[in-house]
């Protein structure tokens, strides 16, 4: 299985070799866990990269349940989930975004910041309608108090805990797909902020049980984030739609004070009214005092952070507006000159231009501006 158009063949085991075909590597890889589900001598491992462990029977007023709880084991399913998005990256890379960066002929600069739009437009349009489903399914819209009620929330269903397997497994992905890419050093700095901070905060709402807010704050980021790529995305197609962005920086904005609020609410009120404010890592309670102000500091930190990141792109936009009106002030200012420049050799009369001796000056074409 091929994914990218072999248009030099490299040595083995060379850099560029494992560059080319990388993909294909992994998917091989995958292959092979797939084949051990073929033997029973070889299932039971194969299945603990395929499926999410640690599942729990409980008896429900509806029925019996499966719930789910973490544990070591998740780092398997999480591997064989971080080969699959290196596959898929690598699918939409050579059949969608390459085929539409031949159209564009963009520069170095804009074609790698095109391809991590690209990439993420897909992966945040999935996530958001994905989380949406969740919390819609759940029941957290209708019910925002069930977002810290009844904390620890150790067991969950089957479609949160694959929802965050899959969302850690996915930005994992992003850190060998800088080296895969090419990406330049000037890009690697910025596009590691974030992937860590994505980490970070994911993995901090999957350890300390915090799944419910977790899922809601994915989606307010998500969506507000998804805004921005397709903003981008429709830019370098065409520089002049601007309108996108003004768009996008409502969104933003909202996005930050929902997300400092909903954190308050929950964190700061909901869990601080909790009975049980012991630390307990058996029960997997850390509704304690400390826990949760270094959790809502966190939050305000990155909050912060993004905000001011958000003002610099913004007077980085109003000084290029400013700097482009000013050209265009300019070049009309130079055209409204030009006639003025023939009027002034000499005269008009009876609709013929004279000059001071009287003859009629030979015409003198104006060059093209």
């Amino acid at each position: 299985m091929a994914f990218r158009r072999r248009n030099k063949s490299y040595p083995f085991f060379s850099q560029e070799f494992l560059i080319q075909n990388h993909a294909d590597i992994v998917f091989s890889l995958v292959i092979f866990i797939l084949i051990g589900l073929m033997f029973e001598a070889t299932a039971k491992t194969a299945i603990l990269f395929i499926q999410p462990q640690y599942n729990v029977t409980t008896l429900l007023p509806e029925g019996e349940m499966t719930l789910y709880h973490y544990g070591w084991k998740d780092c398997a399913t999480i591997l064989f989930y971080f080969f699959i998005a290196i596959i898929l990256h690598a699918v939409v890379q050579e059949y969608l975004l390459d085929k539409v960066n031949r159209r564009l002929h963009l520069s170095k600069s804009k074609n790698t910041k095109f391809n991590e739009s690209g990439q993420l437009c897909v992966f945040h349009f999935v996530s958001s309608v994905w989380s949406l489903y969740i919390l819609i399914t759940e029941g957290y819209l209708l019910h925002p108090s069930s977002l810290w009620e009844n904390y620890p929330h150790v067991h969950l269903r089957f479609q949160v805990k694959f929802f965050y397997l899959t969302q850690l497994a996915y930005w994992l992905h992003a850190l060998p797909e800088l080296y895969f890419q090419k990406v330049r050093k000037e890009e690697i700095s910025r596009q590691l902020q974030y992937i860590c901070l994505y980490l970070l905060h994911i993995s901090a709402a999957y350890l300390l049980n915090l799944s419910r807010v977790g899922l809601v704050l994915l989606f307010l980021q998500y969506v507000s984030e998804l805004g921005f790529h397709i903003a981008r995305l429709f830019y370098f197609t065409d520089e002049n739609h601007q309108k996108m962005f003004d768009l996008w920086a409502v969104s933003f904005v909202f996005t930050r004070m929902a997300t400092l609020t909903l954190m308050f609410l929950a964190v700061g009120f909901g869990l601080a009214r909790a009975e049980n404010q012991v630390l307990d890592l058996e029960m997997g309670n850390f509704n304690t005092v400390l826990i949760r102000m270094t959790v809502l500091l966190l939050v305000c930190l990155t909050q912060s952070w993004l905000l001011w990141k958000f003002i610099r792109f913004q007077l980085r936009r109003w000084r290029e507006f400013r700097h482009e009106q000013a050209l265009r002030k300019k070049a009309a200012t130079k055209q409204s000159l030009r006639p003025l420049k023939r009027d002034s050799l000499g005269h008009h009369e009876n609709g013929v231009l004279k000059a001071e001796n009287g003859a009629s000056p030979r015409t003198k074409k104006l060059k093209s501006p």
